[in-house]
């Protein structure tokens, strides 16, 4: 369907729950090779860190972020929420990746997956793509949906995707669709499996998948769009190194659609990013309670 607007320039970021942070903190940076690229708190539960990762660039369409839960009780991927996330590797890098972090290979649509899961539960993967760009950019999320249509209307519909292929396999079914253009997080996988699975949030699973806008006027003509279709959509909301909407598509999975600017550089410098918490105005006023009841954290030069 053609629209009036351009298409979703790919994935911004991916916000899942971990367990205790510094454990957290040591695989993404350590075990994964990303950057801590802030260091913050949940904006609307500031007792709990927010910590994301990213590219040495920290640009959207690498950020991975978690609420860090000091729990080690694990939530339950199922129907209505995201599966996983994958990373885009350089075909020649994956059988390294893979002899570092073990994990299982298979392939699908043509290219080698790594599929692996971190510390606490969060399945993840490295996809084979000749188009890799710096590391930490993303090739794509896995939505997992009990009826695929409805979600892939608001793929194709509203953010512009375009069908890309099916593939069975031998517990459910894999949709692929994908953008034009080579931006990273171009790839959305809708996964319909055989057997229902009940999500359960906690450790281990995913809050909500960002999609990026190109600027403020694309955000806003896609909340439009989204509200014409009967989507219930928030309002803008400032999260302090983008601006954001959020909606709930049709099988329940959280959406954000977030700007680029103003940046992860706005409160520091590029170079120092992530080696200091970094507090919204709402929350500076209690910097020395909230450090006083987060958990130290070992940065070990992240």
């Amino acid at each position: 369907m053609t629209t009036a607007y351009a298409p979703i320039a790919g994935l911004h970021h991916v916000t899942a729950i971990s367990g205790p942070a510094q454990e957290n903190l040591d695989f993404y940076t350590r075990m994964i090779k990303t950057r801590l690229v802030k260091q913050t708190v949940n904006f609307d539960a500031p007792e709990m860190y927010h910590l994301y990762y990213g590219a040495q660039n920290a640009t959207p369409g690498s950020v991975l972020t978690f609420f860090n839960s000091e729990t080690r009780a694990r939530g339950q991927a199922g129907a209505g929420a995201t599966q996983a996330f994958a990373y885009a590797v350089a075909p020649d890098e994956l059988a390294q990746w893979h002899s570092t972090l073990g994990g299982t290979r298979t392939s699908r649509f043509g290219a080698g997956v790594l599929s692996l899961t971190d510390p606490h539960g969060q399945a993840f993967e490295m996809v084979a793509d000749p188009q890799a760009g710096a590391w930490g950019e993303f090739h794509s999320v896995t939505l997992w949906v009990a009826d695929p249509e409805p979600t892939a209307e608001i793929l194709t519909e509203v953010f512009g995707y375009s069908f890309a292929g099916e593939e069975r396999g031998t517990d459910g079914t894999r949709t692929r669709y994908t953008l034009p253009g080579d931006a990273p997080g171009r790839v959305v996988d809708l996964w319909r499996a055989d057997a229902p699975v009940k999500a359960r949030p906690g450790p281990g699973t995913i809050h909500h998948v960002a999609f990026r806008a190109r600027d403020a006027a694309h955000q806003q003509a896609l909340r439009e769009a989204l509200l014409a279709r009967g989507e219930t959509v928030t309002e803008v909301k400032d999260r302090q190194y983008f601006k954001a909407i959020y909606f709930r598509e049709p099988a329940g999975i959280l959406f954000e659609i977030a700007t680029d600017g103003p940046g992860f550089d706005v409160d520091e410098p590029m170079s120092t990013l992530g080696q200091s918490l970094k507090l919204p105005p709402q929350h500076e006023a209690r910097r020395a309670e909230l450090e006083s009841r987060l958990p130290p954290l070992d940065l070990h030069h992240s």
